[in-house]
């Protein structure tokens, strides 16, 4: 059973969004693009559960920067079983990664979550065993039971070129061992940072460490704003907005949790796959606009 309820309304929506800002143009091929679309409903400030509609939401993609919410949501779930101890240090790590999506600071998580570290090519009980301690948190993804899960692969740390060594190795001779996930894996893993998490412990605040400034002025100081060219870059400034992006020569993706107008919460994941989406800078904003329009155009769902 999905996390959430099926809307097919929303799906008649969503193709029509779609239709409108993108596959108008011949460059754009629908079996490119994957989306999960959810709205939740605040009643007497609790959420009831979602409503949404998905679009090639179970294909498995290469996530890019987006799986950096699995290691963030592991961290926090390795500090809450005393797995790891919360340090200054690791919480520094975890909010750069999430906020600034530095590849160095998830190096350093990734190390901690599953006790390996880079390095040249290794051998024998020395390599079994780092390839075993790095499966740790594909282990911890299937433990949870949660049916979006199960076939989606978080072992490989993001890399600003490429990686080398026993990293490169362990991608395998075709890369079939690089990240792969789905934008519902993705909605169900942002849900439980935005939703469900105990803030009030002594852990990471990982949803402050998503949270974003819509303003331009204040976006114009961060180039690597992760709103600009993505879902955050189409909603008015003044809404309240958290989000994870991702972008390589082959992917644009992002996904986006916000606030609207009508004690709606609304939790969107695009990942768009090939070279046109990575260098189009306006198709996530405008699919972002149209979502929000529809949804202040609800009188209920």
């Amino acid at each position: 059973m999905s996390f959430y309820y099926l809307r097919e309304e929303m799906g008649l929506a969503l193709n029509d969004i779609l239709d409108r800002v993108c596959f108008n143009n011949k460059e754009y091929s629908k079996k490119d693009i994957a989306i999960t679309w959810i709205n939740y409903k605040d009643e007497n400030n609790h959420l009831s559960k979602g409503v949404g509609f998905g679009i090639n939401n179970k294909k498995l993609i290469y996530p890019a920067s987006i799986v950096k919410l699995v290691y963030g949501l592991a961290a926090y779930s390795w500090i809450e079983k005393n797995k790891i101890l919360l340090s200054q240090e690791i919480s520094n790590a975890v909010y750069k990664m999430l906020f600034y999506s530095s590849n160095d600071a998830t190096s350093f998580i990734v190390d901690i979550l599953t006790g390996t570290t880079s390095g040249p090519s290794i051998e024998g009980d020395h390599w079994e065993n780092w390839k075993y301690q790095r499966s740790i948190i594909n282990d911890w993804l299937k433990d949870l039971n949660w049916n979006e899960l199960y076939e989606i692969n978080c072992c490989q740390k993001t890399w600003d070129d490429a990686p080398f060594g026993r990293e490169k190795e362990f991608y395998g001779n075709e890369n079939q061992n690089r990240n792969m996930m789905t934008t519902d894996a993705t909605a169900r893993i942002l849900e439980e940072i935005m939703i469900n998490l105990d803030y009030q412990k002594d852990n990471l605040n990982l949803r402050s460490f998503l949270k974003r400034n819509l303003n331009k002025n204040v976006q114009i100081k961060d180039p690597s704003n992760q709103v600009q060219g993505f879902l955050g870059d189409g909603l008015p400034e003044n809404i309240d907005f958290w989000s994870k992006a991702g972008l390589m020569s082959q992917a644009r993706h992002d996904a986006a949790w916000w606030v609207n107008n009508r004690s709606l919460r609304t939790l969107l994941v695009v990942f768009g796959t090939g070279e046109t989406y990575f260098k189009d800078e306006l198709l996530f904003p405008k699919i972002a606009k149209a979502v929000y329009e529809y949804n202040n155009n609800l009188v209920y769902y």
